[in-house]
């Protein structure tokens, strides 16, 4: 009889075990996967002058290659852009750049400000720094910050990978225009993808020595980009539109629309600052004297296969 209930105790505890053990591999079973996405893998920000790049896939780093960014190869004759795609056009002849009057170009450390709104950092009533990408939510953000701050004028770019959302994005170049603020690139700045969009939003630009930018095709959430397109379809038009908008004229917008996408949505043209220069200078008022400089090209870049949101 002892043995019996030794027995059937020997199997409770057996089946308390088995219990557990399944409790436990359901528990795991039922976790949260790891949500999807192709964003950049979030970088350091604005403490380096020469940020680097993550590939990933479905929100998991891809093992870098370990190749450094090419750098430019210095030639006497003239180079084509490096181009996937047959380019149509060559940039327009554009007048010398020259930087705006009243920008302030003190140094910053963009580690602490008084205000957090999004990605932009307030500095003081003057001044915003933007770190980090934009989505749906960032005009919001933007229009709040500027009810809190009616006073700001300048906008420092430092550490900008681009876009989720490009009608968001255009949207919100559209509200730094609205505002009149001017637009700085600060030497250890980093502008990429479609926050170059957002560089052009400003009624002024400066980009200190040392910036650097990076530019490629968009794309949709079916893969397809720029290429895939008509030039005259609303996809293309509206990049067109928005070009014009922020001064450039019809062959300006179309040279450099072209020109960023010479590479597919995931590799890079990389310009610095001396090269972006070229396409943000603002014709010269009639009052003043043209300079008998000659027509300075576009920009002659190599292609870096990297990967931005």
């Amino acid at each position: 009889m002892a043995s019996w209930k030794l027995a059937l105790l020997h199997a409770c505890d057996m089946f308390r075990f088995a219990a557990l053990l399944l409790s436990t591999l359901g528990a795991l079973i039922a976790s949260p996967i790891s949500a999807q996405s192709l964003a950049l893998v979030n970088l350091p920000v604005v403490y380096v002058s020469m940020p680097s790049i993550q590939k990933t896939h479905q929100g998991q780093a891809i093992a870098s290659t370990g190749a450094a960014r090419p750098t430019v190869p210095q030639h006497a004759e003239t180079l084509q852009f490096a181009a996937i795609r047959p380019q149509a056009y060559e940039a327009a002849a554009l007048p010398a750049w020259t930087p705006p009057a009243f920008v302030d170009r003190r140094f910053r450390s963009y580690r602490d400000g008084i205000a957090q709104y999004g990605p932009f950092l307030v500095l003081d009533d003057r001044r915003v720094a933007m770190i980090g990408e934009t989505d749906a939510s960032t005009p919001g953000q933007f229009r709040a910050m500027l009810r809190d701050f009616p006073r700001l004028r300048q906008l420092d770019l430092v550490e900008c990978p681009g876009t989720q959302d490009d009608r968001a994005n255009l949207s919100l170049g559209r509200m730094i225009r609205a505002a009149r603020l001017v637009t700085h690139v600060p030497a250890i700045g980093s502008v990429r993808s479609g926050a170059v969009e957002l560089f052009f939003a400003g009624i002024q630009r400066d980009i200190s020595q040392g910036a650097e930018f990076a530019v490629h095709s968009w794309m949709d959430p079916y893969g397809r980009e720029a290429g895939d397109f008509s030039i005259d379809s609303p996809e293309n038009r509206q990049y067109l539109e928005y070009y014009r908008e922020m001064g450039m004229s019809s062959d300006q917008a179309r040279a450099f629309y072209d020109f960023t996408n010479s590479v597919p949505h995931h590799g890079a043209l990389w310009l610095g600052a001396g090269d972006m220069r070229r396409w943000t200078a603002h014709p010269q008022p009639a009052t003043v004297r043209a300079q008998s400089k000659p027509v300075q090209r576009a920009p002659n870049l190599a292609y870096a296969d990297v990967t931005f949101s």
